[in-house]
C-alpha cells in the first residue's frame, strides 16, 4: 500500500470527517491516521483488507513450506522412539502414561 502525504490525517481530522474518509476508502484510496505524527491506523477497502489477509495467510503458508523445505533438505533418516529418547532424559517411558 503506497501512501503519499496527501493521505495522512491527523486524528482530530478523522474524528470530524470520518464519513467523507470511509467514502474515500471504499473508492480505493487509503488514509493513514496520524497522532502525535506517528502512524496510528489505517482506513483501506474492504477489497485492500481482505487482500491484506490474504497476503498474511500466503506468508504464513510460505513460512510452512521453508521449514519443510529446510527439513527435507537437512532430514539424515535417522529415527528414534518414544522410549530410546526417554532413556536418553533419564525418563522411565512407564511414567509418561500417568496422569
Amino acid at each position: 500500500m503506497n501512501v503519499n502525504t496527501d493521505d495522512l490525517v491527523s486524528v482530530t481530522e478523522a474524528n470530524s470527517s470520518l464519513s467523507r474518509l470511509l467514502n474515500e476508502a471504499n473508492e480505493g484510496r487509503s488514509k493513514l491516521v496520524m497522532r502525535n505524527n506517528k502512524p496510528l491506523a489505517a482506513i483501506v477497502s474492504p477489497q485492500d483488507a481482505a487482500r491484506l489477509q490474504r497476503l498474511d495467510e500466503l506468508e504464513d503458508d510460505l513460512r510452512l513450506l521453508a521449514l519443510a523445505l529446510a527439513r527435507t533438505i537437512t532430514d539424515d533418516g535417522a529415527r528414534h522412539s518414544l522410549d530410546d529418547v526417554a532413556a536418553e532424559f533419564g525418563i522411565d517411558s512407564a511414567d509418561l502414561d500417568e496422569d
